[in-house]
């Protein structure tokens, strides 16, 4: 076990709705499935297939908060924002999510339509009930049982402040330096990690980020989603175009890692992280 000098959790990020704007805490209870709150809602199109930032960059600027209870506060700019409660879990509806087929409750029509009229395109949203059963982690490298929300495809995902100063300084050298420097929620990650050297994660096998512990069980692979200004929707060349001269590795580009939960517990920001494999 190897307390990695001056290593902290830097920032937790929870992001209600898949694809949506994100939500900085100061502590989060860990699940099973990811951070309480994570990802448990998405947009789903009329054949029933995910809606995310890929297709729809606008989602980048809606925002959507978590009520007590476990409802949400959908806004946006220049339109009345509106609370989405929990829908009872009378009937499930299929949604497709990266090949996956899952089962999943629809909320209320007033959700559909007001996410429809922000992105002036048909779509739904809908609610995971039952993350305990519905939605099983990529079995080539998960563990009998294990289950994520609608994630890309893990509980939660690393970063570290290391890494991504590594990171602006090869985008600084590069052909789109004036797109950089980058903030770290083009990642959109769960937890951030300070006090590191730069692709330090990348030989963490095993990590203990205050009481909670975690396997590490995969480099992250990025997508166009990275290359989407949070703030504004635009898209650029960077971080792909980097990531590809400097960070490929088995065909995919690469920033971050993987983690699921090994036990439960509260994250708090300034907590020690630890290496443990």
């Amino acid at each position: 076990m190897a307390v990695m000098g001056n290593a902290v959790l830097h920032s937790i990020h929870v992001h209600p709705v898949k694809a949506f704007r994100g939500q900085s805490l100061r502590e989060a209870e860990v699940e099973p499935w990811g951070l309480a709150g994570d990802r448990r809602w998405v947009l789903i199109d009329d054949g029933g297939k995910v809606v995310t930032q890929r297709e729809q960059p606008r989602l980048a600027l809606a925002a959507a908060e978590t009520l007590s209870g476990g409802g949400l506060r959908l806004s946006a700019e220049n339109r009345d924002p509106v609370n989405v409660p929990v829908p009872e879990p009378i009937g499930t509806t299929p949604v497709e999510i990266f090949g996956d087929k899952v089962e999943a409750v629809l909320a209320a029509p007033e959700a559909h339509d007001w996410c429809s009229g922000y992105l002036g395109a048909d779509v739904r949203l809908v609610h995971m009930d039952d993350p305990a059963f519905r939605r099983p982690v990529d079995p080539d490298f998960a563990l009998p049982g294990e289950t994520v929300s609608f994630a890309d495809g893990y509980p939660l995902l690393v970063t570290t402040l290391g890494s991504l100063d590594a990171l602006n300084s090869l985008i600084a050298q590069g052909d789109h330096a004036e797109e950089g420097p980058l903030p770290m929620n083009r990642f959109r990650p769960n937890v951030v990690v300070s006090g590191t050297d730069a692709w330090a994660e990348d030989d963490w096998s095993r990590i203990a980020i205050g009481e909670v512990t975690f396997r590490v069980t995969k480099m992250c692979g990025r997508c166009v989603v990275t290359t989407t200004d949070q703030g504004t929707a635009r898209r650029g060349k960077e971080p792909l175009r980097t990531l590809a001269r400097h960070r490929r590795f088995a065909g995919k580009l690469t920033f971050g890692q993987n983690l699921v939960p090994e036990s439960g517990g509260t994250l708090r920001v300034g907590d020690p992280v630890t290496v443990l494999g």
